[in-house]
């Protein structure tokens, strides 16, 4: 499963809690780099009475040091978040301890759990092919409104490994972990954004292109049918800042994210927008503020992920120098990547909170 992503912040009042004993035969160089790894999730990290802790939004883990073992405490203000912490601590004991495999066995609440907290099923309402290349499915369910804010832009679709006779769920086991009934076939995850959703009917829609040579999340969209039912885990971030200018550039891939921020958008917002597409016909009518500038870069048969033109319109695009706040979001192939987040880092000399530019996929490699 996606591991979460703990945003920094201090919080005292914690009403779920859960522990743990695990036993490493040099607990200090398994737990001391798991903090320090944490640290990256937005952590906050302290030493206590010989116990090490880790703080983060709406939850807390302590590492105790024992004669038996290492006690782990997790407490969280909610119990999806002290779902998401005990992942976080038990993958990543997990991760450094290999090629060992401590036993790790949560106690307390969150045992009644029987799936993930941040997975669900929804049933295929409607398909449609909104350009050659670009399939728009609705889907309906019954906690849509999780996905309702622009923090919340992206989901995990669960594509079934082909052969199997029902869709895999996941469950959560006695690690805090998902588990599969088959491993060896579990699904596949894809990201993708949540295009747009309206929670009073329990709609969300998405968008898939389809590829002639079909990955796993594409090859779902060719053959789903209405009424089946697809599982996704989420949300995730990465969507939507303030700001008074806005340089946005991405290839089809990262064109739902594109058009669904560019709908979000307040009225008096300013900016460009660069999207490559195959050719003319994978236009679409986007909805976007007076003063956004929408320009569409088409290959014309080149190769996706071969060109040079989003790179090209991003360095050739002037940010404005009359104290506006800006803000640079980028999705595309990796090697595009690359080069426009360098730019934005060396050329521009942006802020890590002026821009984020992300990898949608990388040309030859269909690997999640």
């Amino acid at each position: 499963m996606t591991r979460p992503k703990l945003e920094r912040k201090v919080l005292i009042m914690m009403t779920f809690s859960a522990q743990t004993r695990v036993a490493l035969s040099d607990p200090e160089a398994i737990i001391a780099p798991v903090c320090e790894h944490m640290l990256e999730h937005g952590g906050v990290s302290r030493i206590e009475d010989g116990a090490r802790i880790l703080e983060f939004s709406g939850a807390r883990a302590r590492f105790s040091p024992t004669d038996d073992g290492t006690l782990v405490d997790v407490e969280a203000d909610s119990l999806e978040s002290l779902y998401f912490v005990r992942v976080a601590v038990a993958s990543h004991i997990l991760e450094f301890a290999e090629p060992a495999a401590p036993t790790i066995v949560w106690r307390g609440d969150g045992g009644e759990l029987a799936r993930p907290p941040n997975f669900q099923i929804l049933r295929v309402a409607n398909v449609q092919d909104i350009t050659p290349h670009m399939r728009r499915i609705s889907f309906r369910g019954d906690n849509v409104a999780r996905f309702a804010g622009m923090n919340a832009l992206h989901l995990n679709v669960l594509c079934q490994h082909p052969g199997l006779a029902a869709p895999q769920w996941p469950t959560v086991g006695g690690n805090g972990l998902a588990q599969w009934e088959d491993p060896a076939r579990r699904p596949s995850f894809r990201k993708y954004t949540v295009r747009s959703l309206d929670v009073a009917a329990g709609r969300l829609d998405i968008d898939f292109v389809l590829h002639t040579d079909a990955g796993p999340g594409s090859a779902l969209a060719e053959t789903t049918q209405i009424g089946a039912e697809i599982g996704v885990v989420g949300p995730g971030g990465g969507g939507l800042v303030d700001a008074d200018w806005y340089l946005f550039a991405g290839d089809e891939t990262a064109l739902p994210a594109i058009a669904r921020m560019l709908e979000c958008l307040p009225a008096q917002a300013r900016g460009k927008a660069f999207i490559e597409v195959a050719d003319k016909s994978e236009a679409q009518q986007l909805k976007f503020p007076a003063g956004i500038e929408v320009t569409w870069l088409y290959r014309n048969g080149a190769a996706a992920g071969t060109t040079s033109l989003l790179i090209d319109a991003v360095r050739s695009s002037i940010l404005p120098d009359d104290g506006s706040s800006v803000y640079i979001w980028a999705g595309c192939e990796f090697a595009a990547f690359r080069q426009i987040r360098s730019h934005c880092r060396g050329e521009l000399g942006l802020k890590k909170e002026q821009h984020l530019v992300v990898s949608y996929w990388n040309r030859g490699n269909s690997s999640e």
